[in-house]
């Protein structure tokens, strides 16, 4: 797999075309769609600035896009990003969510995804695009399946619309998260929608889009991926799914999905953990991953353990999940329930075993509670069985 290495500056196809305008057509242009600031400014924001009626700006707004659109120079300035945006688009099924498109048009960029450069950057492509290469691609805004997106002008969706409908409904009905592996080859594959439309969603090209999850807390198969763009690009560009920040893809309201409370996160970290965890080191890797800017204090984290039925202690300040099959109780409470289930007397060692499985213990305390003669006792072939 190649990754496309063609660098676009937008910045200086900006300042290219930008010239042939007035000071105050280049300052609305500007300030309305974010050339210098992420945040692009209202009309009347501009207005003001300008001492012109919102009415007013707009009407400079559009006569100055046009403006643009008529230079005889501007094929050639568009040129390379509109071949480059033609072929993603191919690539992927004829749909990117905006995002997505913007981070592969500049894989090469060394600006952090996370700056304000950042946005900045995508608010130039993101012009570009939607309103001086309109005839070639349509801005997807309003759709009540897919996010803010982009689409070959002249495709249409309707392979893309029938499969959103399929995989919405499977992840609602099975009520589950999936890898991306599982989730393309169990549940799209598997559907009419793909069956129907397979070679839509299949692409020729060699382009690598490893690049796109480089610094998230997983990776994906990469080969699969890039074997099926157009699958990975739906999934990307639906509307009501989202993947976790461990890679999990499910309904975007889920709280395993998108966790909004200190409990949600919580059981996000032990589960992808798995494996039980200090309450203080859970608290940690809350603040580590980063779901929002909320910071995670051990306090609050103790608590919420110590309140959800669906965590259990295992070891000092350790809880796992009860869905592990962890039980509650003192040392002397899980082998008096290990024992019952059993039925008949157990070796030390086989005790030991099964309570290990089930806190963190030291040998020494499960060795200590077994001497309790008023709960246990010894068989003539020196195993132990509950006292009747």
């Amino acid at each position: 797999m190649q990754e496309n290495n063609t660098q676009l500056n937008t910045l200086e196809i900006l300042k290219n075309l930008l010239g042939k305008l007035n000071k105050k057509e280049k300052d609305i242009l500007s300030r309305r769609f974010g050339f210098k600031k992420s945040k692009k400014e209202t009309l009347e924001a501009v207005g003001k600035l300008h001492n012109l009626t919102r009415e007013r700006i707009r009407q400079i707004e559009n006569a100055s896009i046009n403006k643009l659109i008529e230079l005889k120079e501007l094929e050639n300035n568009l040129l390379d990003l509109k071949e480059k945006t033609e072929e993603l688009l191919k690539e992927h099924g004829g749909l990117m969510e905006k995002d997505y498109l913007f981070h592969l048009l500049n894989n090469n960029s060394p600006i952090d995804r996370n700056s304000d450069e950042y946005e900045i950057e995508k608010n130039h492509y993101d012009f570009l695009l939607s309103r001086l290469l309109s005839d070639n691609f349509e801005e997807i805004k309003n759709s009540d399946k897919f996010k803010q997106a982009y689409k070959l002008k002249q495709e249409t969706l309707e392979h893309m619309e029938e499969m959103a409908h399929e995989v919405l409904n499977k992840i609602e009905e099975l009520k589950e998260t999936y890898r991306t592996d599982d989730l393309i080859n169990i549940i799209i594959k598997e559907s009419e929608a793909y069956k129907k439309h397979e070679p839509k969603y299949l692409a020729d090209g060699e382009l690598d889009v490893s690049s796109y999850w480089a610094d998230d807390l997983f990776d994906e198969d990469q080969g699969l991926v890039n074997k099926y763009k157009g699958l990975y690009s739906l999934l990307q560009a639906l509307k009501e799914v989202e993947q976790n920040k461990f890679g999990f893809w499910g309904r975007h309201d889920w709280g395993e999905v998108k966790p909004k409370t200190i409990n949600d996160k919580i059981y996000l970290i032990l589960k992808n953990e798995n494996k039980p965890l200090h309450f203080v080191d859970i608290a940690k890797r809350i603040n580590e991953v980063g779901f929002d800017k909320k910071v995670a204090n051990p306090a609050t984290v103790h608590n919420e353990l110590i309140l959800d039925e669906k965590y259990v202690l295992v070891g000092r300040g350790i809880y796992g999940l009860k869905e592990w099959g962890y039980k509650e109780g003192i040392v002397l409470d899980v082998i008096k329930q290990i024992m019952a289930e059993q039925g008949e007397p157990m070796t030390k060692e086989e005790v030991v075993e099964k309570v290990l499985e089930n806190r963190l213990v030291k040998r020494t305390t499960i060795n200590l509670a077994l001497m309790n003669k008023e709960v246990f006792e010894k068989t003539s072939d020196g195993k132990y069985a509950l006292k009747a």
